[in-house]
């Protein structure tokens, strides 16, 4: 009876045995969206957030971590880093951007990736990282293992992207703000915290 139905991409997916250094990621949307799908967190359906409103289109693949969640571990590496001690962790999984040479069209898909680092981004004052990665084996990026690997023209698009999806063009008013850029051992402690938030939080539930 189980087998007959789709495992929800968030609670029913492993993250993988590897982790963190090989992980599993759901894939929502791909560079050529035009619009902004999501899982819906009941039913694990991909549903429309909201049509691309403006040019800025995402320049990888975009998804999230399996049973991961961003609580009170994760906002603690933030809060350590910025000083602070009034972020929060932003209750949804781990955000990842896969980077891959294959032109793959359509999310709703699952990959195995390796985290190389990460950006860490604060959102209206909650902790919202996300982990760069490569597509495992990819035949540009397979042999990536840190941040530096990465060309810098692709990480400035990346960075652009993260800093101005949410603004609304001609405004000054930055919604969300790029603090640092980590590489992967940082990635990797925020992926495990993130894994331990998760069991804390929904592990409780059950």
């Amino acid at each position: 009876m189980y087998r007959q139905y789709k495992a929800h991409p968030w609670h029913g997916v492993s993250i993988g045995s590897l982790y963190p250094e090989v992980v599993t990621a759901f894939i929502e949307i791909v560079p050529t969206d035009t619009v902004k799908y999501e899982v819906d967190k009941e039913s694990g359906y991909l549903s429309i957030d909201r049509p691309q409103m403006y040019s800025n289109i995402i320049p990888a693949l975009y998804g999230f971590i399996p049973q991961t969640y961003s609580s009170i571990q994760v906002a603690e590496l933030s809060n350590l880093a910025l000083g602070c001690t009034d972020i929060i962790g932003d209750g949804d999984p781990v955000d990842i951007c896969v980077l891959t040479e294959k032109d793959i069209v359509h999310g709703d898909l699952l990959v195995k990736v390796r985290p190389v680092g990460g950006f860490r981004l604060i959102d209206g004052g909650q902790a919202d990282d996300k982990i760069i990665a490569v597509l495992y084996n990819d035949a540009i990026y397979g042999n990536c293992r840190r941040l530096s690997d990465i060309p810098e023209g692709v990480l400035e698009r990346l960075k652009h992207y993260f800093t101005t999806y949410k603004d609304i063009p001609g405004s000054d008013n930055r919604k969300t703000e790029l603090t640092h850029i980590y590489d992967v051992d940082v990635a990797h402690d925020v992926i495990l915290r993130a894994i331990d938030d998760y069991k804390e939080h929904f592990w409780k539930i059950k």
